[in-house]
C-alpha cells in the first residue's frame, strides 16, 4: 500500500510550490490558478488547466497486512 508523505504541486504559471500539510488545508498559489488540499490524508488539487501544474507528491510503500 502507498502512503502519502508529501502533498505538493508547482504552478507553472507563477512558479510557486504549494503544499498542503494537514486535512482540509486548502492552499492556493499566488496567481490563483491552482490549489492543493488534503494534507497527508488525500491529495486533491484544483487548476484551470491540468498542464499548468507539476505534481510533486511523494509516496512511500508500507508493509501493512
Amino acid at each position: 500500500m502507498k502512503k502519502l508523505v508529501k502533498n505538493a504541486i508547482q504552478c507553472k504559471l507563477c512558479g510557486d510550490i504549494i503544499e498542503s500539510t494537514y486535512t482540509h488545508n486548502f492552499v492556493r498559489c499566488s496567481c490563483g490558478s491552482c490549489a492543493v488540499d488534503g494534507g497527508l490524508d488525500y491529495q486533491k488539487f484544483c487548476c484551470k488547466n491540468a498542464d499548468d501544474i507539476i505534481n510533486l507528491a511523494e509516496y512511500e510503500n508500507t508493509d501493512e497486512s
